[in-house]
């Protein structure tokens, strides 16, 4: 596929809203991925900074998230829509958020596939995560004692505690 030249020069990044985080969230679902029904509100509180959309004469055809936390960021969301990819703009959107993140100690929820275009970006392979989804209902139903309880009956302190152990920066 050859570039149009005229394209790019179309194409901007802008920082997106929370109105945005449905296309940002049904980018990731069209690639296979399974974010959470309410995760788009998660994220944008976080950092309601840290996304990003890239357009094409004004149509979002892309997007990237690099979600500041401290000294820590965390880049996550990168999709451009498959008939735009191969063009370059997926590369501007990586720069992007680099850029945001400039001086942070950075991880990456990445695909396998990109795996050494991350390595030659500087990252290096620290772990892998394998993601399962599935109904507790069988499971729930067969404890004598359910153990597990609403995050909202735990004191904010304890969640908190438990998070900073598992989690580089404070949330």
């Amino acid at each position: 596929m050859m570039k149009d030249a005229n394209a790019s020069s179309a194409f901007r990044i802008r920082r997106a809203g929370r109105e945005d985080m449905d296309y940002i969230i049904s980018r990731a679902k069209n690639e296979g991925w399974n974010p959470g029904l309410h995760d788009g509100d998660a994220f944008f509180a976080a950092d309601n900074d840290g996304f990003y959309i890239g357009a094409l004469a004004g149509r979002p055809i892309g997007c990237i998230s690099a979600v500041r936390y401290e000294n820590f960021g965390f880049m996550g969301f990168y999709v451009v829509e498959e008939q735009h990819r191969g063009q370059g703009y997926g590369i501007k959107l990586w720069r992007q958020a680099m850029d945001v993140l400039a001086g942070c100690n950075i991880g990456l929820d990445g695909v396998t596939a990109q795996q050494e275009n991350y390595r030659q970006s500087g990252f290096r392979l620290i772990n892998r995560n394998l993601r399962f989804e599935g109904s507790s209902a069988g499971f729930l139903a067969a404890l004598k004692e359910p153990e597990i309880v609403e995050a909202a009956r735990v004191p904010l302190a304890s969640l908190l505690a438990y998070d900073r152990l598992h989690f580089p920066a404070s949330r």
